[in-house]
């Protein structure tokens, strides 16, 4: 990529020893002293960000109030539930959703290839206007996954989504009676299920960027089905985990009336 004939920026990669609070420390100060470096550290597994938590919480995350400083550092950090053991499951998504206010972080979970793309594009767009740190789940089985990939055209048009509607869904949307949203693999898991029907009164919806939170576009979502009856939060991660104590409050306050938020996912561990 360095010797592309219309290159003009400088393109790096280094493999790190299993250190991970010493090198997410160094990229973190990378991020904070060269603002205009778009600095991308990745996790071989999610939980390998665990021998690091003081960098998260006494840097990442707090940087701008504690520090007065601006960091744009990306966080990689592989994240499902695909069989590889517990250690290379969660990247421990509850925790960043516990330290996110005062649009400190950007915490987000994609589920195609062109939204990834254009979630870095948007946060490489805003190194000066609005430098703040980006934390990614990446699961490893959506690499070559043919559900998460996308079409040139995705790739060379459009923007990044942090709400995606159910396109199926939006053809009859009077028929629509069960709204199930999710954020991230587990919806490659509902769509590539081989059990799965379409059912014609379910729309699936994807939150892609879980904060900031995304109330305006999902509140036009859910005021697009008129005939709601049911509205069901679904995740893969244990119900003590993942994106549904912090998502579950923020929903309730966009529900219809007479319409509860429901619970669909593994029980608490």
């Amino acid at each position: 990529m360095q010797k592309l004939p219309q290159s003009k920026a400088a393109f790096a990669i280094y493999n790190s020893s299993l250190s991970e609070g010493a090198t997410l420390g160094f990229e973190f100060g990378y991020s904070a002293h060269a603002p205009n470096v778009f600095v991308l550290w990745e996790a071989q597994f999610g939980d390998f960000a665990n021998g690091a938590q003081v960098i998260i919480d006494q840097f990442i995350v707090s940087a701008r109030k504690k520090w007065g400083q601006t960091p744009n550092l990306v966080m990689l950090l592989p994240h499902g539930y695909e069989g590889q053991g517990p250690e290379h499951s969660s990247a421990r998504l509850e925790r960043f959703l516990q330290l996110a206010a005062d649009d400190n972080i950007r915490v987000a979970n994609c589920t195609t290839a062109a939204q990834f793309f254009h979630l870095l594009r948007r946060q490489a767009l805003l190194l000066s206007a609005d430098p703040r740190p980006l934390i990614i789940m990446t699961p490893k089985s959506l690499l070559r996954h043919p559900r998460a990939g996308s079409s040139l055209s995705d790739l060379a048009e459009g923007k990044f989504q942090r709400v995606i509607n159910d396109s199926n869904a939006l053809n009859h949307v009077d028929a629509i009676k069960r709204l199930v949203l999710c954020s991230g693999k587990v919806y490659v898991d509902l769509m590539a299920a081989s059990t799965n029907t379409p059912a014609p009164e379910v729309a699936i919806v994807r939150v892609e960027e879980l904060y900031s939170f995304p109330g305006d576009e999902l509140a036009e979502v859910i005021g697009s089905y008129p005939q709601l009856q049911d509205i069901a939060w679904v995740q893969e991660e244990p119900q003590n985990m993942g994106a549904w104590s912090y998502i579950a409050p923020l929903l309730s306050g966009l529900l219809p009336e007479n319409i509860a938020l429901r619970y669909i996912g593994r029980a608490a561990s």
